[in-house]
């Protein structure tokens, strides 16, 4: 067996060259450990276990369809008829039903979200979002299904592709914003939900001038959808899930690419309600807001309106307009939304009623400080509560002990006594990305060696947004000290997070890299000799 910490250096040394050949973390390709004979080592077989240790869930759909959704046709596989396959947390409620798939980590179950109450009072309702975004108004916003309800219509506009989203900052917004036209105009939706995913998008790159054009165009944008919906007479409501943009630079001089603890904005626009005052709160407080304009009643359970007492809006029907990463930051040069022309936005901020509203940290049911992120904003803005995420009913788990006794991770290696397989982790290489961390890989890896496992294969996915640009080989030295001290765990598949955990819908393109790297050993061979 391959030594743990030199594995990794060359995994890293194997990084460093990708990036002299223009590739980053984000968008790396697979790169693949194979021996002294040029074989793959520790591709997936049938009679292995594997576990998923990531967690959210959208970007983690079309690798966990790739391995075992019996009807997959997106491109050839290996056919495993004895794979078992554990997801950290419910990526997507099909997986519920697959008999070799197991959950380690369920979810807090949301009994009646705000799409649901609308869809009971039976009117219609519209979520619309670019590709990106989608699951974002759908699956999130809804508490977790992915079944709309009665009267809902989901309409997806295709994000760009093959393309870096830097370069194209409105991405697919002129679009999106062309396909509520109509609706909007025909009156035909009670309720709309849209979703403008620039912000979060483009606040993850490195690139200040970007920001400042998504910024500009999101301004634009905004002020097409806020006139055509006044002039049918819906109150529209602008917020965010979470800060980004707001900070392009850090206090240390560096690009920000990370999500922030920034509050986020929260306006009331309507020809009726110049003179309302809001309260300040939270991203659970939206949903009763809506209900309040919407004249409907408010569950017992959710978070109080922001709507002063005895405030009357006329108008019935609503617009919920979510800027994707748009926090209020500091007003200075390190603000692209502050740099930029976006003279509409300052302009609800003073002629309309405008509030700010927590988005991160406890107040989005995430771990104390914590920046927030789309999916816990999203669950938030249509539960009208605070939902415990995924990290923070993980963390507990691994403070009282019970990570470590979890039945469905203890399932996966226990089979392979009588399978004679091997362990596979797959996870990110990431210290505080909301989609997962390298502790969970090695808490799992604590599981595996008191289970007696004297083998276990990481597949590593580069994370490129939640950790600084360039730092894949010093965070693969970091993970490959751990496996040594475990002396268990060897890295042999590296993958970016853009082609990995693509949510895009490019199956044949992106997530195949991925699949056939860790499943076939294709990509840049990497000999590792010790």
């Amino acid at each position: 067996m391959h030594d743990f910490l030199e594995t990794s250096r060359c995994m890293a040394e194997a990084v460093r060259q990708a990036y002299q050949n223009g590739e980053d973390d984000y968008n790396m390709k697979p790169l693949v450990l194979v021996d002294k004979y040029r074989k793959p080592i520790g591709t997936v077989k049938d009679g292995d276990s594997v576990i998923f240790c990531c967690k959210r869930g959208e970007r983690e759909v079309q690798l966990t369809d790739s391995f075992v959704l019996p009807d997959f046709g997106h491109f050839p596989r290996r056919n495993f008829d004895n794979l078992g396959f554990v997801i950290f947390t419910l990526y997507h409620q099909k997986y519920l039903s697959l008999e070799n798939v197991r959950v380690a980590f369920k979810p807090q179950r949301i009994e009646n979200p705000l799409a649901r109450i609308i869809s009971e009072n039976g009117l219609r309702q519209l979520h619309i979002a670019e590709s990106e975004k989608f699951a974002h108004v759908t699956y999130f916003f809804n508490g977790g299904t992915n079944t709309p309800y009665p009267g809902e219509d989901d309409v997806k506009i295709p994000s760009p592709r093959g393309i870096p989203f830097e370069q194209v900052p409105q991405l697919s917004l002129p679009q999106l914003v062309a396909a509520l036209e109509d609706p909007l105009s025909k009156r035909e939706y009670d309720f709309i939900v849209v979703n403008f995913a620039n912000g979060d998008v483009i606040g993850h790159t490195p690139n200040f001038h970007a920001k400042v054009l998504c910024a500009e165009a999101v301004d634009r944008h905004l002020e097409r959808v806020v006139n055509k919906a006044l002039e049918s007479e819906y109150t529209v409501l602008v917020t965010a899930d979470h800060g980004i943009l707001e900070m392009g630079i850090k206090p240390n001089g560096e690009p920000n690419v990370s999500h922030t603890t920034a509050p986020v904005p929260f306006i009331i626009i309507s020809k009726d309600t110049r003179k309302l005052k809001l309260k300040t709160g939270k991203l659970a407080n939206v949903a009763s807001t809506v209900l309040q304009i919407m004249g409907l009643n408010t569950p017992a359970d959710y978070e109080q309106g922001l709507l002063t007492e005895g405030a009357n809006v006329l108008s019935r029907k609503v617009v919920l307009i979510i800027l994707d990463g748009w926090g209020i930051g500091n007003e200075d040069s390190s603000n692209p939304i502050h740099v930029a022309n976006t003279r509409y936005f300052k302009t609800l901020t003073k002629k309309f009623p405008f509030t700010v509203l927590e988005a991160s940290g406890e107040s989005v049911g995430l771990l104390p400080g914590k920046p927030g992120n789309s999916e816990a904003g999203h669950m938030n803005i249509g539960a009208g509560r605070i939902v415990q995420q995924d990290d923070v009913i993980i963390q507990k788990s691994i403070e009282d002990g019970s990570f470590f006794t979890n039945p469905e991770l203890l399932w996966s290696m226990s089979r392979l006594e009588k399978t004679k397989g091997n362990l596979h982790l797959i996870g990110l290489l990431s210290e505080k990305s909301s989609h997962g961390n390298m502790d969970y890989l090695l808490y799992t890896l604590r599981i595996a060696k008191a289970h007696g496992l004297t083998k276990a294969f990481l597949h590593v996915i580069l994370d490129g947004r939640s950790t600084e640009p360039g730092s894949a080989p010093e965070l693969l030295a970091k993970l490959g000290d751990a496996l040594r001290t475990m002396k268990l765990g060897t890295i042999c598949t590296v993958v970016g997070r853009g082609i990995a955990l693509d949510r895009s819908g490019d199956y044949v393109g992106k997530t195949r890299l991925a699949y056939n790297a860790m499943v076939f050993g294709e990509g840049k061979h990497v000999r590792c000799d010790i």
